[in-house]
């Protein structure tokens, strides 16, 4: 299956693996490459810039097919040297960034001088514009369903994604609410080139997750995901547990994120990865979570992702143009 996105980053599917904090590790960037993917790891994950650099080296040590690095900007209160991440990521011959956050357009002539193609995670059509007008090479565009920070819009994909590719010239993936076949074979009808997956790349073996943490989400609905910090204007889309309801039920009174922190602190976060309890801390889920029935590998999920989708273009969408 050939797209501009394919053909722009030498992947042998539309699919990418998006970065994810404490999850974007070599091996799961590197599984999800292999499988024909583009993976992605997540440079904040490591604390150090050598921790960085041996990363990404031992990421190219498990793979020979492209990966990228995410860079997400301004989400954090710690000071960042960004500039010292770029010489890491640029000196260790990374030729694929996505970035995130806060618009990457400080960075794009080191990016473009040194043949990096960038990918920007954006959550409105006007945002993506602007990506495309500062020299960005694809838009993957966030609908209101996704994990983690949605914007303030609540446009789901169904609009955000046809919308985002009609008013774009540059490749747009489609980011949200995507977890199989069906997800690719609409985002290509909505005239995406390819998807972005983050949830259903969490539930997988490489994932560096607690496996009680995968089960949950195997075992979750559509509808156990939770919208909190949206009094803060800096929405968030978790699973819906009782440290989420917690933090909804102080907002809904008025409290200020000061009164919420030690909830969601990032310790509490860790806790709830590396041991599986679900009620220890905050955890980030798509809605997508509903549609998650398994926990392969990601040479398996991509495998069947897209057999199921060349089942569903070549034998069902064709046979209902046949009939009629």
């Amino acid at each position: 299956m050939k797209t501009r996105l394919t053909e722009l980053l030498g992947i042998e599917t539309p699919i990418v693996c998006g970065g994810m904090m404490r999850v974007g590790t070599a091996e799961l960037a590197a599984a999800a490459s292999n499988a024909g993917a583009l993976g992605v790891m997540t440079a904040l994950t490591q604390p150090t810039l050598e921790g960085l650099r041996a990363e990404i080296a031992k990421c190219r040590s498990l793979t020979d097919k492209p990966f990228a690095v995410n860079l997400t900007v301004g989400v954090v209160a710690t000071p960042i040297n960004y500039d010292d991440i770029l010489d890491v990521i640029i000196d260790s011959g990374v030729k694929i960034v996505e970035t995130a956050g806060r618009s990457p357009e400080p960075f794009m002539e080191r990016f473009k001088a040194n043949g990096v193609k960038v990918i920007h995670k954006c959550v409105a059509v006007r945002h993506a514009l602007k990506a495309e007008r500062i020299g960005v090479d694809v838009v993957s565009i966030d609908g209101f369903e996704c994990a983690g920070h949605p914007g303030e819009q609540d446009v789901g994909g169904l609009v955000l994604f046809p919308a985002a590719a009609q008013a774009l010239k540059i490749p747009v993936l489609a980011s949200g609410g995507i977890a199989d076949g069906r997800g690719l074979v609409a985002a290509l009808a909505l005239g995406c080139e390819g998807i972005n997956m983050g949830s259903r790349f969490m539930v997988t073996k490489e994932a560096p997750i607690h496996e009680g943490i995968k089960q949950k989400i195997v075992e979750m609905d559509e509808t156990q995901t939770r919208l909190i910090f949206r009094t803060y204007k800096n929405t968030a889309r978790v699973y819906r547990n009782s440290v989420a309801d917690k933090v909804a039920e102080i907002e809904a009174e008025g409290g200020e994120f000061g009164m919420v922190h030690h909830l969601v602190s990032g310790a509490n976060q860790e806790k709830a990865w590396s041991t599986g309890d679900i009620e220890a801390g905050m955890v980030t889920v798509g809605m997508c979570g509903g549609l998650i029935n398994d926990i392969p590998s990601c040479e398996d999920l991509v495998k069947n992702i897209m057999a199921d989708a060349n089942s569903i273009i070549n034998e069902r969408l064709a046979g209902i143009v046949g009939a009629a």
